[in-house]
C-alpha cells in the first residue's frame, strides 16, 4: 500500500522472494520429538496460529518438520493467507507441483433441477406433457425465489446481528479468534461414508452433515450433563465453491485472465447459513435423515450465489474493511465453520516423496470450532481447529465422530436397500 497515496488501499505487486524467508526448517525438542511426536506436532501447529504473517513479503511459507509421527516419516506445514487463493486453489497448486503427469481428478458439472428431470417419465399426450413440464417449472421457479429471500433475509439478519446463535458450549467466546487453535485430526473411511450414501439415497455431503450431528450431539451431552430431552440447533457457516465444476482443475485453466473463465484462481466462494441440531436419537440414520431435508432445502435456494455478489458489492462500494466487517459481524454471530471439499483420488508425490494424507484448517475467525472435510484417496480426513481454553477434550470430539459413523453405518447395514428407489431419487435431485 502505497501510504503517500490519498485513498491508497493495499494492492498486488511483483516482488523479488527469497527462498530462506519462506522454507523454514524449525529447530524441535529431539526429546519431546520420540516421546511425544504426535503432540509435538500438534503443539508447533498451534503455536503458528498465534504468529501474524510478515506482511512485507509474500504472504506463504513452508515449515519442514523433520520427524517420523504415528501417519507419516515427516510433515510439511503450508500456511498461507486466505487472500492467496481458496481450498480449491491452493490444491489445485499443490497437486500441480508434484508433477505434469499427474491426472487432476474433477467431477460432473453441478447439477441443478431441469424440466427433463421433473417431468414425467409418460405423459399421456404432448400437450397435456407440455402443460405439466411449464406447471412443474413455475412451481420450482416460484420454490427458488421464495427459499432464496427467505436465506437472504436471515443472511443479512444475522450480518447486522439481529439474529445470533444461541450461547452453547460450541459457541466462541469473545476474543476467541485471537486465542491458539489446535489442530486434531482423524481418518474417517471412505467407503463406509459411500455405503451409507448408497443405501440412504442422499450425497457424500448429506452423510458428512449427518455424522457431524451425531458427533456434536454425542460431545455436547457428555460434557454438559444434560438428559438430552432438549433440540438445540446451531448454525455453521458453510462454504460453498461457486465454480462451475467442482473438485480440482488444472492449474493452467484456472490462471487464464479470461473473466469468462468459470474455473479461474483465487477465492471462488459463497457462504450459506446451515443449521445442526443438537439432540438424541435412538436410531442413528435419523441424523442422516434431517441432514438430508436440510441439505436439500438448502439447494432450492441462490443464497451461496448472492452471499457471494454482496461482498463483491460491498467491497467495490465501500472498501476491503467493511467486507471485512461483514465476515467479522457474519462469524460472531454463527456457532461453527464448516467445509468439505474433494481431493485426489490417486496418491500425489511431491518431489518424490509420496504424500500420506491433506489435512487443511484455518484460524483467525470468530469460531471456536472449525470443521473441515478433506477425501484424498480411499480416506476421509475430519479436521478439527479448536479452541482449547473453551473445549479441552479434543481427542473425545474426535473420537465422537469416528463412533458415530460407525454407529450409522451398522444402522444402515440393517436398512432395506431400495436400489430402484434410489436411483430415481439421485435422477430427480442430482448428487453432491
Amino acid at each position: 500500500m502505497d501510504e503517500l497515496e490519498e485513498g491508497a488501499g493495499p494492492k498486488w505487486v511483483r516482488t523479488t522472494v527469497e527462498l530462506d524467508n519462506h522454507v523454514i526448517v524449525p529447530d524441535v525438542d529431539p526429546t519431546a520429538m520420540s516421546i511425544e511426536p504426535n503432540k509435538t506436532l500438534e503443539d508447533y501447529l498451534s503455536s503458528l496460529s498465534t504468529l501474524p504473517m510478515d506482511h512485507s513479503r509474500p504472504l506463504w511459507e513452508f515449515h519442514v518438520l523433520d520427524f517420523p509421527t504415528s501417519e507419516a516419516v515427516a510433515a510439511l506445514a503450508f500456511r498461507a493467507h486466505h487472500s492467496l487463493g481458496d481450498g480449491t486453489s491452493l490444491l489445485s497448486l499443490l497437486v500441480a507441483s508434484a508433477g505434469s503427469s499427474k491426472v487432476l481428478p474433477t467431477t460432473a458439472p453441478r447439477r441443478v433441477s431441469t424440466i427433463k428431470a421433473l417431468s414425467p417419465r409418460s405423459p399421456s399426450s404432448p400437450a397435456t406433457g407440455a402443460v405439466a413440464v411449464f406447471t412443474v417449472w413455475i412451481m420450482s421457479l416460484l420454490l427458488l425465489v421464495w427459499h432464496t429471500v427467505v436465506d437472504i433475509v436471515c443472511f443479512v439478519a444475522t450480518a447486522a446481528s439481529i439474529l445470533r446463535d444461541p450461547p452453547t458450549l460450541f459457541k466462541g467466546a469473545d476474543g476467541v479468534e485471537f486465542r491458539p487453535k489446535r489442530f486434531v485430526n482423524c481418518r474417517l473411511s471412505l467407503d463406509d461414508i459411500k455405503y451409507v450414501k448408497s443405501v440412504m439415497c442422499c450425497t457424500v455431503n448429506d452423510v458428512l452433515l449427518g455424522v457431524t450431528s451425531a458427533a456434536l450431539s454425542r460431545y455436547y451431552f457428555r460434557e454438559t450433563g444434560e438428559s438430552g430431552k432438549r433440540n438445540i440447533k446451531v448454525r455453521s457457516t458453510f462454504i460453498v465453491n461457486l465454480r462451475k465444476m467442482t473438485g480440482l482443475h488444472t492449474l493452467a485453466s484456472m490462471m487464464k485472465s479470461d473473466k469468462d473463465n468459470g474455473v479461474k484462481w483465487g477465492n471462488q466462494l459463497g457462504y450459506m447459513l446451515l443449521p445442526f441440531h443438537i439432540e438424541k436419537h435412538d436410531d442413528p440414520l435419523k441424523y442422516v435423515e434431517k441432514a438430508m431435508r436440510i441439505a436439500h432445502r438448502k439447494k432450492s435456494s441462490m443464497e451461496s450465489v448472492f452471499t457471494n455478489w454482496s461482498a463483491l458489492m460491498i467491497k467495490k462500494i465501500f472498501g476491503i474493511k467493511a467486507t471485512a466487517s461483514l465476515c467479522h459481524a457474519l462469524f460472531k454471530n454463527t456457532t461453527i465453520l464448516f467445509s468439505n471439499m474433494v481431493g485426489p483420488t490417486e496418491q500425489v508425490t511431491l518431489y518424490g516423496h509420496p504424500i500420506l494424507y491433506i489435512a487443511p484448517s484455518i484460524y483467525g475467525q470468530q469460531h471456536a470450532l472449525t470443521i473441515h472435510c478433506q477425501s484424498y484417496m480411499n480416506i476421509v480426513k475430519l479436521v478439527l481447529a479448536i479452541d482449547e481454553a473453551q473445549l479441552p477434550n479434543a481427542d473425545g470430539l474426535l473420537e465422537d465422530f469416528v463412533e458415530s459413523l460407525r454407529l450409522i453405518r451398522e444402522a444402515t447395514s440393517r436398512k432395506p436397500h431400495g436400489v430402484e428407489e434410489c436411483s430415481q431419487k439421485e435422477h430427480r435431485h442430482g448428487d453432491t
